[in-house]
């Protein structure tokens, strides 16, 4: 019996040696990463943290559009450029500031897998482009589930507030 328990750990040991290694090979981008309303705000786990477009010389400045269609359908578009906030946005400041304390977790697409409870929030729709912390961002939002009211609200100062 001793002889079977001892086996066992050694499989299990061995089983556990291969868990958490990075793959050596190519691997294929991550659904959220080619999906159309997938952005890409910050550096893979596995890479060191990206340095402030501002403080490394070979970034390229933030630049987004942000083109919305408000309720009533009528559709407005902003430039927006950080460090220093500018553009055409009416409050260039604080939607960089937004940005830099939620656009790393709001702009990224909902996962096709997450359960979104079932509410609607309007018709109102975004799409934000261009490039934020030196990495291109190609983000669409909407209204139409709680997780979806929770990005736009997350975002709210790069985007009007919902119905305004």
């Amino acid at each position: 019996m001793r002889a079977i328990a001892v086996f066992g750990f050694f499989v299990v040991l061995v089983a556990m040696t291969g868990c958490g290694a990075e793959p050596s090979g190519p691997t294929s981008a991550s659904p959220s990463a080619t999906s159309p309303s997938a952005a890409t705000p910050s550096a893979p786990p596995s890479s060191p943290a990206p340095s402030s477009p501002a403080s490394s010389p070979t970034a390229t400045a933030d630049e987004l559009t942000i083109t919305v269609r408000d309720a009533s359908g009528a559709t407005t578009s902003w430039r927006l450029t950080c460090d220093p906030p500018g553009g055409t946005h009416p409050d260039a400041e604080t939607a960089c500031r937004v940005l830099d304390e939620r656009g790393a977790t709001a702009l990224p697409a909902v996962p096709k897998d997450r359960m979104c409870t079932q509410v609607y929030g309007g018709p109102e729709t975004a799409t934000i482009t261009g490039t934020w912390r030196g990495r291109p961002v190609l983000s669409r939002l909407s209204r139409i589930n709680g997780c979806e009211i929770s990005r736009w609200s997350a975002l709210e100062g790069l985007l009007p507030k919902a119905g305004a």
